[in-house]
């Protein structure tokens, strides 16, 4: 593989050498599975042209160009591409991957369904192996980046997380019960020239059966389906065999057993919206359990239509004979359940070994700045504090208003004429991260305002009530409540 990865970074196929030949346009197409500017920008017959049409889209490309960017006998010995007489074409998807710390890599998955030009798209087998996407995006960007001694990538796939888990472990596990999965794994792993993955077949944690992690990620196949039911899964890379949102479930409850004294756990999660039972309490049940400090945050839930026609135009099957009738089934699997809406989120545990564990469900829906996976231990470490801090203690404590944090403050007029001003509405905004927002009154702003990380909590909330005609006492008590809120949420921090 180490011949076929650097003829792969000699003809310039990489991150930056493919932007350069497609273009913001045509790049920004091919990531909506349009394929025609693409093929416009790359008939010029250079090696990176060549490599761009071969594997990114999917085209049948002459013996000889290929020859000028590619040894074609390894290539085909490797499993990379098949030759029929003079024509050659891509048997799997080979694609320049990397992070914003400037790895380049070479992602190995299955030939994509879904490209939209004529003569191209190939039918999703069962144990398809998905390239890169939104799901592992999301997740990529949403893991803790510190270093660790060891982490475990449960549903590798083709080994994009392991990728990202090489540049900050020392030893990176990765686990699939799809064979194929692995072997593409082991590819993307000797094309990347990355230090070698820890590659095990099995179920969840099958694999590592006794073993313990500092670090565990997981984008399961989490895809709630009939399929589950009536096949045990129909394709593997989204279909776990299990019932309902029940992979999700076995996967968070089970975590801890795996995870080091002060280990992470990082899930990618579907769960249903029962009729008559809130999510947050369906969801609370996989994690009351685990002994972990737990943060649960639902991004979006679709309701069944929307899901049932995500999730066929993943596979391939929108516009197929079969596809009112699997749509009808899908739909009547998720009435038949009353389900009314189907949530989409991540799961965050940490095994701080804490007497009462933290436990947080709550939906974030608005925009948020990525990558988000440094904010993330911070907002475990504000809670710890607030958990180990009373009341009375956290008067004598010193906060200060975190640096992204901006007051708004939007005026009307006071009367017609326009020539007086009264304040309509006044919020604190997060300008990065997770990007909060919150209406506060005259008197918090004032107490938020005063937070210099030089004097203590009581002595603000003193001077504050005396301003405003306010008991310090009664304004002491009153407060804090909305001051632990503050800090929860990230607006204030405390100082050491």
């Amino acid at each position: 593989m180490e011949k076929l990865r650097e003829a792969l970074i000699k003809a310039d196929y990489t991150v930056d050498g493919v932007l350069e030949v497609l273009g913001p346009l045509a790049y920004a197409a091919l990531a909506r599975s349009e394929s025609v500017p693409a093929l416009r920008a790359t008939g010029g017959g250079s090696p990176v042209e060549t490599l761009i049409r071969l594997f990114l889209l999917q085209q049948p490309v002459d013996r000889k160009a290929v020859e000028a960017a590619l040894p074609v006998e390894e290539s085909v010995a490797a499993g990379l591409v098949t030759v029929d007489g003079e024509q050659v074409r891509a048997a799997i998807d080979i694609r320049p991957y990397g992070d914003d710390d400037g790895h380049d890599w070479y992602l190995v998955s299955d030939l994509s369904g879904g490209l939209h030009a004529q003569g191209q798209g190939h039918p999703v087998r069962e144990d398809h192996v998905l390239g890169v996407g939104g799901a592992s995006t999301t997740l990529a960007q949403l893991t803790i980046r510190d270093r660790f001694g060891s982490a475990l990538d449960v549903g590798t796939g083709g080994g994009v997380q392991a990728l990202h888990l090489s540049t900050h472990v020392d030893r990176v596990v990765g686990s699939d019960r799809n064979p194929r999965a692995l072997k593409l794994a082991r590819m993307t792993q000797q094309l990347s020239g990355v230090a070698l993955f820890d590659l095990r077949e099995g179920s969840l944690f099958e694999p590592v059966e006794g073993e313990r992690f500092d670090l565990i990620v997981s984008n399961p196949p989490f895809v709630i389906s009939p399929d589950n039911v009536a096949q045990g899964g129909r394709f593997v890379y989204r279909d776990s065999g299990l019932p309902a949102d029940e992979v999700c479930r076995q996967l968070v409850a089970d975590a801890h057993r795996h995870l080091a004294e002060d280990g992470w756990c990082q899930v990618l999660a579907n769960w249903l919206h029962v009729d008559g039972v809130d999510w947050r309490e369906r969801v609370a049940g996989w994690v009351r359990d685990t002994g972990c400090d737990a943060w649960v945050v639902q991004r979006e839930a679709q309701d069944p239509a929307e899901y049932v026609e995500l999730w066929l135009r993943d596979s391939g099957e929108y516009g197929t004979p079969d596809y009112p009738q699997r749509y009808d089934a899908w739909l009547d699997y998720f009435e038949q359940n009353k389900v009314s809406a189907i949530g989409f989120g991540w799961i965050t545990l940490h095994n701080a070994g804490a007497d009462s564990p933290l436990m947080r469900l709550e939906e974030i829906s608005h925009p948020v700045e990525q990558p988000l996976g440094p904010h993330i231990p911070s907002w475990f470490a504000r809670h710890d504090f607030l958990r180990g801090t009373d009341d009375e203690a956290l008067m004598h404590r010193k906060l200060a208003v975190a640096p992204d944090v901006r007051w708004e403050q939007v005026a009307r007029p006071t009367y017609e004429g326009g020539s007086g001003w009264g304040s309509d509405s006044s919020r604190l905004s997060q300008q990065e991260g997770f990007m909060r927002s919150a209406d506060i009154d005259p008197v918090g702003a004032a107490v938020v305002g005063a937070s210099d990380g030089e004097t203590p909590l009581g002595e603000i909330l003193d001077a504050v009530g005396e301003r405003y005609g306010i008991d310090g006492r009664s304004l002491r008590t009153g407060a804090v409540e909305a001051i632990r809120g503050l800090v929860e949420d990230g607006y204030l921090f405390p100082v050491a």
